[in-house]
């Protein structure tokens, strides 16, 4: 067993050189998740996967709930692994377990724009929403150099509020996750995000360019789908 990846240094604390390219692996990593998503979206939906899937979950409604569960339990694990100190292969286990969970969370609301609102843009829209978001937060971090870690303790707290609510939401009556809380979970996706992009200049090592990925990525898609949420149900309302 090797313990060399100990002895990384810190981002911040590292060799102008070696810290250019932990950041460079970083978001290379980022845009190859995004675009592994993207693809296996495009597949899912090509091969029916995604109208059986649907049929399924209007037969079990239910088992909403346990896909929810379900991938809070494997998306701590994926992270796990992602941050794993001794192993670069499962570092690589936890971001693809992860990209192929967000696929298929993302994919009734995938299913619902494209076959129920049938409107093409809408994807897109979200899309370049996202990015355009995700690119003036990271340009934020990466010019004031400011650090965001005081968001950490914000930021676990309220995702325990937010699981709470939504758990509760499969069995109270009335309760419904309109589109205020849509608004409130992007701006809990943007703090994420400067969290993450803080975590990369400031706390990550260098030798953990797959877990950094990784946690960005999990907020961008966050931003995303709440992002395509608003615009599904302004859409309703034209």
């Amino acid at each position: 067993m090797s313990y060399a990846m100990d002895y990384s240094p810190i981002a911040v604390q590292a060799r102008p050189n070696v810290r250019a390219s932990f950041i460079r692996r970083t978001y290379g990593h980022l845009a190859a998740a995004i675009l592994a998503f993207a693809a296996l979206e495009m597949v899912l939906f090509q091969v029916g996967f995604a109208d059986e899937f649907m049929k399924t979950l209007t037969r079990q409604p239910g088992l909403i709930l346990v896909v929810f569960l379900g991938f809070i339990g494997v998306s701590w694990l994926a992270s796990w692994w992602a941050q794993s100190s001794t192993s670069l292969g499962m570092q690589y286990v936890g971001l693809g377990l992860y990209v192929v969970l967000q696929a298929i969370i993302f994919l009734p609301l995938l299913w619902y724009a494209q076959n129920i609102v049938r409107d093409d843009t809408l994807i897109p829209t979200a899309a370049i929403l996202t990015l355009s978001i995700v690119a003036g937060l990271t340009l934020v971090v990466f010019v004031t150099r400011s650090d965001f870690s005081f968001l950490g303790p914000i930021l676990s707290i309220a995702s325990m509020l937010i699981i709470g609510v939504i758990i509760a939401s499969f069995f109270i009556q009335g309760l419904t996750l309109g589109l205020g809380f849509s608004f409130v979970m992007v701006g809990f996706a943007s703090a994420a995000i400067l969290y993450d992009t803080s975590n990369v200049l400031h706390h990550y090592r260098t030798n953990q360019h797959v877990a950094a990925s990784l946690a960005l990525f999990a907020s961008v898609a966050l931003l995303c789908f709440y992002i395509l949420r608003i615009l599904i149900a302004l859409n309703g309302r034209d």
